[in-house]
């Protein structure tokens, strides 16, 4: 005998949830429509060209990505004489510091390393092809709240260090337009 959909709802709403964090971030009351919250575009970019601008006055090419809480690209800014591989790494940077920041409650792919949240011993999470735990991430929290609302990631200077530092000078300096 096949379950009821009153038993087949609210597993699959508990499965939803687990999967997707932000589909319920802002139900409207009665409503069937689900929204999120993440920066503007125009947010995001100005967020991505500081980076790599802070970072081009200490010398550094870099590629500054910011990823919403969908974990999609939303804005991508490359230096002008950055490594090919800085495009994917920054993304991934970003990535793992939106959903880990998000599941671990951590502000930069540094502070997970810290933590020992790279997975367990088999390595199973660094398998996931977006994830990667270096330096370069940072967690976008909106100021009011510290809601989430996506990250960004940093690549191309000689060391995660440096590029973490851009990324969160950056930040530091446009977080006012974070409410």
């Amino acid at each position: 005998m096949l379950p009821d959909a009153k038993t087949l709802l609210p597993a699959a709403a508990i499965a939803v949830a687990f999967l997707c964090p932000t589909a319920f971030a802002q139900p409207a009351a009665s409503s069937h429509i689900i929204t999120s919250q993440k920066l503007d575009w125009s947010t995001a970019a100005a967020l991505a060209s500081e980076a790599v601008r802070i970072c081009a006055a200490q010398g550094y090419s870099v590629t500054a990505t910011v990823v919403d809480t969908s974990g999609h690209e939303q804005a991508v800014i490359k230096g002008d004489t950055v490594p090919l591989q800085s495009l994917s790494v920054a993304y991934r940077k970003a990535y793992t510091a939106y959903s880990y920041g998000l599941a671990f409650n951590k502000n930069t792919t540094s502070e997970l390393i810290a933590a020992g949240v790279t997975g367990p011993a088999n390595g199973a999470l660094n398998t996931i092809p977006e994830v990667l735990f270096v330096p370069g991430g940072v967690t976008l929290r909106r100021t009011s709240d510290h809601a989430i609302l996506g990250g960004l990631g940093v690549s191309g200077a000689p060391g995660g260090d440096k590029d973490e530092a851009c990324a969160l000078h950056a930040v530091e300096k446009l977080r006012n337009t974070f409410q």
